[in-house]
């Protein structure tokens, strides 16, 4: 073998091992964006459950806890296109929960509260880490490797969703 074709093969080599590195990152982020959604989900689903076990042991008025009531139904039933709806009709339920108990015009049990609130810091939380994936997995997929070879194979281009703009 010549000098030429020994360059070549390790040219070859080296672009495989290449595209193999990019395309075992993209399917961890890819996984890293399923998780973190996975968890989000899960943070959103003990969110309505806790909203209808706030209008259970509350004395709200009939209208704020038919709105609490039938926002977190909404939210824990909604499919994938109406979720981001869905979700941000709940958080401006639980605002209104979070503010008349700071009025003292709510009579809740403080556990709720604090549960209330921790659930809130942890919905935020999951919220930055998906969003954090969801944008790095993008970014990755924007490279031109990724792109020419089409490595990301046929795995949907994650997205965002409105309500995580939502200030929770």
């Amino acid at each position: 073998m010549n000098l030429e074709t020994l360059l070549t093969l390790l040219a070859i080599v080296i672009i495989g091992w290449y595209l193999s590195f990019l395309a075992s990152r993209l399917d961890r982020l890819h996984h890293r964006v399923e998780t973190s959604w996975a968890t989000l989900d899960s943070f959103l689903q003990q969110r309505a459950a806790l909203a209808q076990q706030i209008v259970a042991e509350s004395n709200l008025d009939p209208a704020t806890a038919y709105l609490i009531s039938t926002s977190a139904i909404s939210a824990r039933k909604a499919n994938i296109i109406e979720r981001s709806a869905a979700e941000s009709v709940l958080s401006e339920s639980l605002k209104l929960v979070q503010n008349s108990a700071q009025d003292n015009s709510l009579e809740l049990p403080s556990e709720l509260l604090v549960e209330l609130s921790d659930i809130t810091n942890k919905v935020k939380m999951a919220i930055n880490i998906h969003l954090e994936a969801v944008n790095a997995t993008r970014n990755v997929r924007s490279k031109i490797f990724i792109r020419l070879f089409r490595l990301a194979g046929k795995a949907p281009l994650p997205v965002r969703y409105e309500f995580e703009d939502d200030s929770l």
